[in-house]
């Protein structure tokens, strides 16, 4: 069923569900509006057909979905100002970090079907990995949010108690795979290799790292054996690697983003 899409929040995020949603086909330009306060810098979505307002009010008045991607402390406010103009019946979706589902259900109507999903930078891809749990919301409706979301990307549904744990591996996970990446290429460039063919060769490695864990449903430490092979030179560089404290470093610091989090 197609349905009416307003995103509150023009920044980074905001706009890049916006072009996610209209480039995988999800939606269609017309049913679409995002808004920011500088609507000028929504002029690259405008030009896409995209409906681009600054005032909050005028556009939830006909969504059947409000995406929420503004800053936390700006929740309560623009929460407050859109309630009257509210369609009944409409689906609240909120991007936002740290902020409980019972703190926005404090903020609207009644009953009204609430939605948490918390997406990583890859969505400016649409490879995002989007956690999402739910609040009063009808199994048709799920389905629908799933839809939308899987179209930026892959989607699980978690308890939110492990919101911020989702937080950690899935968003924080960027910057430590990355990390692991840029320390890829920077070997790749010691050993010989200039640092544009590094890069190129340890990205796409990753990615398809990614991929057989994906399509095989198989663990890492499977994958890990099929290429290391007696007295090679892979179980000698894991070896040094875990000398070194590499899984060791790796999990202490998503414990460490963990803790952090959850303290706030």
């Amino acid at each position: 069923m197609k349905r009416k899409i307003t995103i509150l929040g023009g920044g980074n995020l905001g706009q890049a569900i916006a072009l996610g949603l209209l480039e995988s086909g999800f939606s269609a330009a017309g049913d679409i509006t995002i808004t920011r306060r500088n609507v000028e810098w929504l002029s690259t979505l405008a030009g896409k057909g995209l409906s681009c307002l600054s005032n909050n009010v005028l556009a939830v008045r006909h969504a059947d979905i409000v995406i929420l991607a503004v800053k936390p402390f700006q929740v309560a406010g623009v929460l407050q100002e859109i309630q009257e103009a509210l369609k009944p019946g409409a689906i609240l979706v909120s991007v936002v970090t740290g902020v409980l589902l019972s703190e926005l259900a404090a903020l609207v109507v009644p009953d009204m079907a609430i939605v948490r999903a918390m997406p990583n930078t890859a969505v400016a891809i649409r490879e995002s990995m989007t956690c999402i749990c739910y609040h009063k919301v009808q199994e048709l409706d799920k389905d629908y949010v799933q839809q939308l979301f899987q179209s930026l990307g892959k989607t699980v549904e978690i308890d939110e108690a492990l919101m911020e744990a989702a937080t950690v591996l899935g968003a924080c996970g960027t910057a430590y795979a990355m990390r692991y990446i840029r320390a890829n290429i920077q070997g790749g460039i010691e050993i010989g290799f200039d640092a544009v063919t590094a890069s190129f060769i340890a990205a796409q490695t990753v990615k398809g790292a990614a991929e057989l864990l994906l399509r095989n449903g198989t663990h890492p430490e499977y994958e890990i054996d099929k290429v290391t092979t007696p007295k090679g030179c892979t179980i000698a560089g894991l070896n040094e690697m875990e000398h070194g404290g590499f899984s060791s470093s790796l999990i202490k610091g998503v414990v460490a983003s963990h803790k952090k989090i959850a303290r706030g």
